[in-house]
């Protein structure tokens, strides 16, 4: 991302961390991931904004794109399984095996994940796809 783009993105990311909603979030993390196609941050948090908005078929497709991008990002792959199971797609175990195998060598990334996952139960309370995935890491 050139500095521009980077400071789109730092300034969308402090804006939904300071609880804007993710609809009014989504057209900015569009138009960054158009200006950057290849960095996996930017597909990565349009993927969840696009979840928490109940957009799943975009959700995939971006989500799609962040692992493709970043292999070894568990928020990627933790995103993508979400939109996998919103839209019945195959292939979920893979990737939750994935993150399992993430965390085994990375313990550290558990409480960031922790953190996601509880920010989108705040978001999108009883989520049902985030609640099976948080069991099934036991986050």
């Amino acid at each position: 991302m050139d500095d521009t783009q980077d400071s789109l993105f730092q300034q969308a990311m402090a804006r939904y961390q300071d609880g804007e909603p993710a609809a009014d979030l989504l057209g900015d993390f569009e138009t960054i991931t158009a200006a950057a196609p290849r960095q996996s941050a930017g597909w990565t948090c349009l993927t969840w904004l696009q979840l928490l908005c109940e957009q799943p078929d975009d959700a995939l497709r971006s989500g799609r794109m962040a692992v493709k991008l970043n292999p070894q990002d568990p928020q990627a792959r933790i995103n993508l399984c979400l939109a996998m199971l919103e839209t019945k797609a195959k292939g979920v175990r893979d990737h939750i095996e994935v993150v399992q195998q993430v965390l085994a060598v990375a313990p550290d990334v558990a409480g960031d994940l922790r953190e996601s996952i509880d920010d989108g139960l705040k978001r999108r309370p009883e989520w049902p796809a985030l609640l099976k995935v948080k069991a099934w890491l036991e986050l």
